[in-house]
Parts: C-alpha cells; structure tokens; sequence
C-alpha cells in the first residue's frame, strides 16, 4: 500500500514510476468504494488519477499553484495533500467537502463549485505573483465541458496576453456531464485526432503556446511534459487526452450517468436505498415531451445538465432539433431563448437554481427589457435543495423578483405547476420564470382554473381573522399547518393566502386584510434581504398592521442539516405559533 504513507506531495516525489502507478490503483480504488458509500463526483475523478500523480510529482504545491475548475477533479487531489483519511475511512468520509476548499488546505486556493472559472481565478494569481515580485507556477486545469463557459474563454483570451508563466492543463476526456455541444469541440476532435498537430487550434488562436499528451492517463507521458513546461516564462496549454471514469467497466461504457452517483452496489452498479417516487423535474419532463410532440414550435434548453430534468440521451435524441443543449454556457442559454421567442417559438430553458445567477444581465438586459414571452422552470431552490456552499438555492428570488417585467410564480403543488407552464408556454406577455416547490412533491387532484394572465393575484384558501398567513411555494403547507396549530391554541381561525406570484403584491387583497386582520405572516423559501416578505411588510408600513416575515438569514453555509437551519430560521409551525402568541 502506498496510498496510506501519503501524507503530502512530498512522498509523492519519492516514488518511481511503478510505485505511482500502483498509487494511482489504489486511489481508484478508494474513489469507487468512497462513492459507493456516499455517493460523489465518479467519473471525472476516476479520469483524472494519473495526470494529479504527475502535477504533484513535477511541480512544489504549494508554491506552485493549482486551481481545479468546478472541482469535479479535485478527490485525487485532496488524497495527496494530506486529506486521505476522508476518502478512504468510512469514517472520516465528511471530514472534508467534495470541492476545492482553501480552509482545508494550504494546496487549495478558492472554494470552487461553479464551471469554467479556474482559467480566470489562475490568472489572478498568477497577476498578484508578478506584482509582488514572488516565483512559482500557476496552474489552472479545466475540463473540455468547462471550455464552453463564456469565463472560461475569456481568460484563454486574457492569459494569451501574458508573458510570464501560467499554463493551462486542458483535461479533455470527449464528455462534459453529458455530451459536448459547441463547435469548439470540433478543434477539440481535430487536435485529437492529429495528435496536435492540426493547424487549427484553438488554444494557438488565442495565443498560448501548445502541446498535446495523448494518452493522459500515462504517467510516463505525463511527467514528461510537465517537467518540459515547468518554469515556463510564457502562457501555455497542455491539452492531454483522458478517459472518464477509467477503471470502472460501467462509468467507462456509460459515461454520462456516471458522471455524480449516489450510493450503489460496486458489482453491478445499481442504486442503493433508490427513491423512484416521482417529483417535480419528472412531471416537468413528461409534460415538455407531451407538448413538444403536439406543437413543434416548443423548444427545451439546458445548458450542459439535462440529467437534472431526467432527459435521458434516448429521449433527446428522440426530441431532435426540439431539445437544444447549448453546453454550459446558461447566459447564452437565456439569450438564446429570448431571440427565439421573439419570433414566435416557444423556448422553455431548465436550469438549477444555483446555476441561473450566473446570467443575471441575461435575464434583465436580453430578456426582461425586450419583454419577450420566454419560459424558464428553476429547479432545486430554497433551503430544501442541494447542501453544499456552491450550489446554494437561496437567492433566485432575491434576484430574479425584482427584474421589471419578468413573471416568477410559486407553485405549490403539481397541478398548480403544469398550470402555469400551459399558460406560461401559450402566452405572449411576459417572460415567465416557475419555481419548482422543494422537498416532496405535493399533488391534490384538484383542477387549477386560475387565469394566470390577472397577474399578481393572489388566492384565499382559508378565510379566517385577526391572522392572515401568505405561505409562498415550498411553504405554503408550512401555513397550512401553521394555521391549524394557531386555531387549536386560540380557537381563532386564520386566514390561509397561496400568493403564486413572487414578483408582485395583491394590492386589493392585502387593503381588505386590513379590515379584521391585525398580523400578517409571510413564509418563503429564500433569503429574507429582497425577498417577497419584504414587498408585504413595505405595502403596510404605514398602517397599524404587525408584519411577520420568515425565511432565510443571508449567508453561506455549507452541508448543513435541513432541519436544523429550518429550526435556527423558526420556520416550523410550533416556532411561528410561540412568536404568534408572543404579540
């Protein structure tokens, strides 16, 4: 065993070729059994092995630096710099986070979450040496999905202006999550094909210096090259040809779902404790298949993450030219739906919530402001969504809420959903975003025959007194049992309000509220700062009415308990009834 007696890149460099690569199956071997225990990124680290052996054999991390993008990469990584108990003591398994992370080590430089961004991360670094008179390496490795992103290309762009050492490590292993889109991996295709040599290249076009490792999973191959460029004094790329998920039959043959797993059996792969109840991104992928099949003008878009809404590679090959994959590139994506439905299509873009915030001057400049009647379904927002720092779902509401313009509803059940993306997709008003409610989907059979076009209009579902609840998307039934508790305690009923609308108030509802209700209590899952409690409590600040806001406090957290935040930010009916009883 060698793996174990790592306790820094430094006894990396005491191997010869034949014990790394004893070490590398050895972190293969660690990577599958982790996931198979835990679940995590798979393919792209089982991919990465040899060529993280290589960088920590040449170069000196610390004071050469690495800056992995997205962090799909980084599990090898974190194994040789000091963090191994995490991924092969069951353990220690959360001792550490699944991204690049600068608090756990002095060899991590950024918390890293988010696609395409180590090229321009690096060169800040890279800039900060030079201008502190400081030597070493400054090393970004991308993998060729990131290159789609349009920060990704904007820093090859930069970086090609630099005369001074900073080297890009292309990681191309032909996948992102799903299948490349785009034409760069074209020249991708091409300088793989030609070893490098093609005289198309894009790396050359943008002027850094190049060279091509064919077999990226060599480890003679690689340290060859990296001793070759080290202390280089200009911008370089070192375009090296990685297969994903190498050594493992399963993610080797069938990359995509591979790609991030869930606990499953080593033997035959499959799932373990598998949930198979459907949820929202199910019912939104059966319905957009139904109504692309009847109307040719509706058009699906993800941007690099189909998986996220269940399209499998069968059923987009199926959809054709209906199903558009622009790569990860969501900006392109939101423009790209906002031209379409200029001119008469009728484009739904996908997206996670965590991922729409990186096209804000999209959405306001190239959507919201040409009013063009687009159709966007944010999934995955709120506390009840993805737990790590990177992909927190906080802030879409915040964000996106006060864009004039834009329509962004909160349904609250499954019929109440596919209501609004029939009305949203057949509409020519507004652009319309729909946020998918978290947690378990709620269905109750019951026929939504709102008119969604009498915007900002909310529905009384209970008519009480004294108290009125506004309970926003995902908390809706926390208001529902909110009321219950509050009428058992009081004997007073309270009035029950689905708003459905984040963007705007129900001025005419919220005036009546005033005649026999003293507190209004508003529940959202989001940050409170900007958010929709804050529209209510500013509609009455004039008047004797008590506003109650509950939400999110502003912050980042990472890999918290649910339960617990929901707890700290007293969202629980128990919490809201004490603060009730309190006034």
């Amino acid at each position: 065993m060698y793996l174990e007696k790592i306790n820094s890149p430094e006894d990396v460099k005491k191997l010869n070729i034949e014990e790394m690569k004893v070490l590398a199956e050895e972190i293969r071997e660690a990577v599958i059994k982790r996931d198979a225990i835990h679940g995590g990124h798979f393919g792209p680290n089982l991919g990465i092995v040899e060529a993280t052996i290589a960088l920590h054999y040449v170069f000196d991390s610390p004071k050469d630096k690495f800056v992995f993008d997205v962090s799909h990469q980084t599990y090898p990584h974190k194994m040789l710099t000091g963090r191994r108990e995490a991924f092969t003591d069951e353990a220690h398994y959360d001792d550490v986070t699944g991204y690049s992370n600068q608090h756990e080590s002095e060899h991590d430089h950024f918390i890293l979450g988010h696609t395409s961004t180590s090229i321009s991360l690096a060169l800040g670094l890279a800039k900060a040496r030079d201008v502190k008179g400081e030597k070493g390496n400054v090393i970004a490795i991308i993998g060729d999905g990131s290159l789609s992103g349009g920060e990704a290309l904007e820093g090859l762009d930069f970086a090609g202006e630099l005369k001074t050492n900073f080297i890009v490590i292309a990681n191309d292993n032909d996948m992102s999550i799903a299948e490349n889109h785009g034409g760069l991996y074209k020249n991708l295709k091409l300088l793989r094909e030609t070893e490098g040599k093609a005289e198309c290249n894009l790396f050359k076009a943008m002027g850094l210096e190049y060279i091509f490792v064919k077999d990226g999973n060599n480890l003679e191959e690689l340290i060859e090259a990296f001793k070759k460029i080290k202390d280089i004094d200009h911008p370089i790329t070192v375009h090296i040809h990685t297969q994903k998920g190498k050594g493992y039959k399963l993610a080797e043959e069938n990359k995509e779902p591979w790609h991030y797993v869930m606990p499953f059996n080593i033997e035959d792969g499959k799932p373990l404790n598998l949930d198979d109840s459907e949820d929202y991104t199910d019912v939104t992928k059966e319905y957009l298949m139904k109504k692309m099949k009847e109307d040719k003008t509706v058009v699906t878009i993800t941007a690099g993450t189909p998986g996220n809404f269940s399209f499998s590679r069968k059923e987009r090959e199926e959809l054709g030219e209906q199903f558009v994959d622009v790569g990860i590139a969501e900006q392109t994506a939101v423009a790209l739906a906002s031209g379409m439905a200029s001119k008469g299509s009728k484009p739904v873009f996908t997206v996670v919530s965590s991922f729409i915030q990186r096209t804000y001057d999209q959405l306001s400049q190239d959507l919201c402001i040409n009013n063009n009647p687009a159709t966007i379904v944010v999934s995955y927002g709120g506390a009840i969504g993805m737990t790590d720092v990177t992909h927190l779902g906080w802030f879409d509401i915040a964000m996106m809420s006060n864009i004039p313009n834009l329509v962004y509803l909160a349904p609250t059940t499954k019929e109440e959903h596919l209501a609004m993306l029939e009305w949203s997709i057949a509409q020519q008003e507004h652009p319309v975003a729909i946020r998918l409610p978290g947690g378990k989907m709620v269905s109750t059979g019951e026929k939504v025959s709102k008119d969604f076009s009498k915007l900002n209009t909310y529905e009384v579902k209970q008519k009480g007194e004294k108290v009125a609840i506004i309970g926003l998307g995902t908390f809706y039934q926390l208001g529902e049992k909110t009321a219950k508790l509050y009428e058992e305690k009081t004997g007073v009923k309270a009035t029950v309000i689905n708003p459905m609308y984040i963007t705007g108030v129900d001025e005419k509802l919220l005036e009546e509220l005033k005649k026999d209700h003293s507190v209004v209590i508003t529940l959202e899952d989001g940050i409170l700062n900007g958010g929709f409690g804050e529209k209510i409590a500013r509609f009455y600040g004039n008047s004797d009415v008590k506003v109650l806001n509950y939400g999110l406090k502003k912050e980042f957290l990472d890999r918290y308990n649910i339960g617990k935040v929901l707890t700290e930010n007293r969202l629980k009916a128990d919490l809201i009834v004490e603060d009730l009883l309190k006034l």
